[in-house]
């Protein structure tokens, strides 16, 4: 999976940890499984009320390991061909208002009015790139500092598999990331870092952990419920965001990074159930029901 897909660090872990899982599970080599091994062993995941969408994840490790095993030859045949995948059932992203990112930015940058603080100014870089770009919190913080030279308009972004995607640069955050920038070369910390959003701490880089924490304190400062505000809830705001006003399915995947445009269109069933509920709270006729 790493030398043929590309496959990233987090999927590598995921898929070896499914597997041992299964390995532990059964009483014979995996080699010498069976069909109905697989099917006890996703009973036995069911019963334990694993989510479907972690049972889809086990048996596509599954079968990606005995598809593997039947290429090479180590198998005569593939136990693993005819499994059925569990039904996942459709579940939309959270999202944020725009008025409520408004509130998320304008938050930021009152900071930054009470104090031009290094950190004030990279945490208004840090919304304003997130919410302009869709970028995975992972994609941001491994931004290299050349990432942002001049006045560019894109930003080059390695996203899942090291696939490079280039991605539009809004002037607002373009201005956010100037003044963080220069703010950052004025101080004597972090000097020669190599990462746009440096830190002392032992990767030299920002953390997503630090970055949940730091989006969640102005959620509530802005006074939005911090359950409900994240990067990734950031991620799905600028894509839903863009399709409500216009934009075109196919240029948000290439702006996220979806192989698939199928993972591009659960905002469309998010956009659906806006229009509905809009109908039922606003249109005459439904206001005449409720009196």
């Amino acid at each position: 999976m790493a030398v043929e897909r590309g496959a990233a660090v987090n999927t590598l872990v995921s898929y070896g940890s499914d597997l041992r899982r299964f390995a532990e599970f059964l009483d014979c080599a995996t080699s010498a499984a069976t069909p109905e091994d697989l099917r006890r062993y996703l009973a036995h995941l069911q019963a334990r009320a694993l989510a479907a969408s972690s049972a889809a994840r086990h048996l596509s490790a599954l079968r990606q390991y005995y598809g593997f095993l039947y290429g090479e030859g180590i198998i005569s045949d593939n136990p693993a061909a005819n499994l059925e995948s569990p039904r996942k059932s459709l579940t939309l992203p959270k999202i944020l208002s725009e008025a409520e990112v408004e509130r998320l930015l304008e938050t930021a940058a009152a900071r930054v009015r009470g104090d031009r603080d290094v950190k004030n100014l990279r945490l208004v870089a840090l919304l304003e790139t997130l919410y302009a770009t869709g970028l995975r919190a992972s994609e941001l913080l491994d931004l290299p500092r050349n990432a942002v030279a001049g006045d560019q308009p894109l930003l080059v972004v390695r996203g899942k598999g090291g696939r490079e995607r280039m991605v539009p640069l809004s002037g607002p955050a373009r201005k956010a990331l100037h003044s963080y920038i220069r703010a950052l070369d004025a101080g004597e910390a972090n000097k020669g870092s190599r990462w746009l959003f440096p830190s002392r701490g032992k990767g030299g880089r920002l953390t997503r952990v630090r970055l949940f924490q730091l989006i969640k304190a102005l959620a509530a400062e802005a006074g939005i419920d911090p359950r409900r505000v994240s990067a990734h809830v950031l991620r799905h705001a600028f894509a839903t965001h863009l399709l409500a006003n216009g934009a075109d399915l196919r240029a948000v995947q290439k702006m996220l990074g979806h192989a698939d445009i199928s993972t591009t269109q659960i905002y469309t069933h998010v956009l659906e159930e806006r229009l509905k509920a809009l109908v039922v709270e606003k249109h005459p006729l439904s206001l005449q029901q409720k009196q």
